[in-house]
């Protein structure tokens, strides 16, 4: 069990990291929230793709844009519409819902998927994490 929870810890802190680097290079500038958005994401993509290992990497990119878009959504409701912090806002992007995702950008975090998965596959191979670790 404690080393289930350093492994997420683990897992969680590199994912938020890489996120806010990532962002940092796209847009030049992040957000605290987005470490912890980044974090959640990849903890949610590492563990359902150890899973479902078995899956054509395409189907995982479209699984992820799905994950990070929905999780994108929740935390921007939270985030930018109730606390109103004003992270992002894709109201002048076609077909958005509430500003807070668009189509575009689920497209992009299906790419994003594609080093998403490397990650993942390399984490495990050199870590040796399981579902069960």
């Amino acid at each position: 069990m404690l080393i289930k929870i350093k492994n997420n810890t683990l897992l969680f802190s590199a994912g938020g990291i890489l996120y806010a680097l990532t962002e940092l290079l796209w847009r030049r500038k992040t957000h605290w929230t987005m470490i912890i958005t980044g974090g959640l994401c990849f903890l949610i993509l590492f563990r359902l793709f150890d899973k479902i290992r078995q899956i054509r990497n395409i189907y995982k990119c479209v699984i992820g844009s799905l994950v990070i878009t929905l999780i994108e959504f929740g935390v921007g409701c939270v985030v930018n519409i109730r606390f109103q912090m004003k992270v992002w806002d894709y109201s002048g992007m076609p077909f958005n819902l509430l500003g807070q995702i668009c189509p575009i950008y689920s497209f992009l975090w299906g790419l994003l998927t594609i080093p998403i998965i490397f990650i993942c596959n390399t984490t495990r191979k050199l870590l040796n994490f399981s579902e069960t670790t």
